[in-house]
């Protein structure tokens, strides 16, 4: 049986921004939005780089462009991949999002692979984050997410 991965289609990018309204302004100016805020999306456990991280605060807009949801991240507080990135490079696309069924099988298939958590996040209701140390080659973050039964983002 062939092993099967979970990227075989790209569900969301995500761009880190300075200003949240105006990345949004700029965006709906070319047609992409409405933005809407993730609603139910609610970190209750957040590890970054082995250690407990549950200070960070980032806020979060998305918007459907079609299959592919586009979502813009401002940092607001703690030490996140995203400010990494934004102090390290500026603004710019972060990672690469990938909806999953089942979040555990498909980080333990890429730790099978050799590959390295970056970030770990549980969200209220189910589900969660990780985020795959996959920058090395091509500068873009993996992440895969499996959303909360409750989730309407």
């Amino acid at each position: 049986m062939v092993e099967r991965l979970p990227f075989s289609k790209i569900d969301q990018i995500g761009i880190v921004v300075k200003d949240m309204e105006k990345a949004v302004e700029y965006y709906q100016s070319l047609g992409i939005g409405p933005f809407k805020p993730l609603k139910n999306v609610v970190h209750i456990e957040r590890i970054i780089r082995g250690k407990a991280a549950n200070d960070v605060k980032n806020e979060v807009r998305v918007a459907q462009m079609g299959s592919v949801q586009l979502e813009l991240v401002h940092t607001l507080e703690g030490e996140s991949l995203q400010k990494e990135f934004l102090e390290a490079r500026g603004e710019g696309v972060n990672h690469l999002g990938f909806f999953v069924d089942d979040l555990d099988k498909e980080t333990v298939k890429m730790e099978e692979k050799g590959v390295k958590i970056l970030s770990r996040s549980r969200y209220k209701g189910g589900g969660g984050a990780v985020y795959l140390d996959t920058a090395k080659i091509g500068g873009v973050i993996l992440e895969l997410i499996q959303w909360p039964s409750e989730q309407d983002g």
